[in-house]
């Protein structure tokens, strides 16, 4: 997918690398999570964003005083550059969020890093709070993990 390889390429850019997370495409199949693209009118796609549920066959043992059963975790965040500052990226984490909340998750989790100020600022300003760091980043010193507790639907 362009837009995958996209944030892929913005990671080798700001990182050094790509994403290492193991992601498989299956585990965004609804109801266990949910993947979005989304367009303006006229136009091809110009963000995407997904959520995967955590149960306790997928949060690894060094996570589990982190992320709980039933979190849905944000992944691939991306909206194209021509298209930023348009409000996209909070349309897309709401509809993401909506769904994670229907689907009974009682919260979203993300990784991040210190090299992503712009990522940094949009979440923080949704409310996200700083958690421990999980996942294959959790001993990176520049990776910044977070969590918002969702409205229940």
């Amino acid at each position: 997918m362009r837009f995958v390889d996209a944030v892929q390429a913005f990671y080798v850019e700001r990182y050094g690398g790509a994403d290492r997370t193991p992601v498989d495409p299956a585990e965004f199949a609804p109801p266990r999570g949910l993947f979005l693209l989304g367009s303006l009118p006229g136009t091809v796609p110009v963000c995407c964003g997904g959520w995967r549920r955590h149960d306790a066959t997928t949060i690894d043992a060094a996570d589990r005083d982190v992320l709980r059963p039933g979190d849905a975790e944000i992944k691939r965040m991306w909206v194209d550059p021509a298209h930023r500052r348009r409000g996209l990226a909070g349309a897309l984490l709401d509809a993401l969020e909506r769904a994670a909340s229907s689907a009974g998750c009682p919260r979203t989790v993300l990784e991040t890093g210190t090299e992503q100020p712009e990522a940094l600022a949009f979440y923080r300003a949704r409310g996200y709070v700083a958690i421990p760091r999980f996942g294959v980043y959790r001993d990176e010193p520049d990776s910044l993990c977070f969590a918002r507790v969702l409205a229940r639907r």
